[in-house]
């Protein structure tokens, strides 16, 4: 795995041993990348169940000017503390260690950018959408993309105030980008 493009890329990006985590392919990676990148200059991204942070650290090599990491396993930590590192990207990495709920609670900003990558048919998807809808951090143009599996369904994204923007669907998972458009006076 490596940073696609932008002022780190190419540096290859260690990740966590076992199966635990999924990195995202380099070529899904790129595509979703191609989707947003016109938007990230400037903007705060938060990458929650980071893993190895690729994703947060592709945002922040294209431009993004701020980047939450949010996880809690120590193993993960290690890798995104090592990678930031790796990439010269300190000064825009803000390393949450706890699970994703607690570290929507410890962001104090308005964020552009919400990448989720939960563990796969465990419902953490309805979670933290909801704990985002009761949060401080959306702003009327905050997109949220959702990785999951293909088989994965959000039947609910309605009733919890999200609409969605668009799916891009892969050979075994899938990116929903949706918005939160109930209480738009955030």
């Amino acid at each position: 795995m490596r940073v696609i493009a932008g002022r780190a890329r190419s540096i290859p990006l260690v990740t966590p041993a076992g199966m635990d985590t999924r990195p995202t392919q380099d070529r899904i990676k790129e595509t979703l990348f191609n989707m947003i990148h016109q938007d990230l200059p400037g903007c705060v991204f938060v990458d929650l169940f980071s893993g190895s942070g690729g994703i947060g650290i592709e945002a922040l090599s294209r431009g993004a000017r701020k980047c939450f990491f949010a996880d809690n396993s120590p193993e993960a930590i290690r890798c995104i503390t090592a990678n930031v590192r790796k990439c010269r990207l300190e000064e825009e990495s803000i390393i949450l260690k706890q699970d994703c709920e607690a570290a929507i609670t410890s962001i104090h900003e308005k964020v552009d950018y919400i990448f989720m990558d939960p563990p796969y048919h465990k419902e953490w998807e309805r979670i933290i959408l909801q704990k985002l809808a009761s949060s401080d951090i959306l702003r009327e143009s905050t997109v949220i993309i959702v990785e999951a599996s293909l088989q994965t369904d959000l039947p609910y994204i309605g009733e919890l105030g999200y609409e969605i923007l668009k799916e891009k669907c892969y050979k075994t998972n899938k990116h929903v980008f949706l918005r939160y458009i109930a209480g738009q006076e955030k």
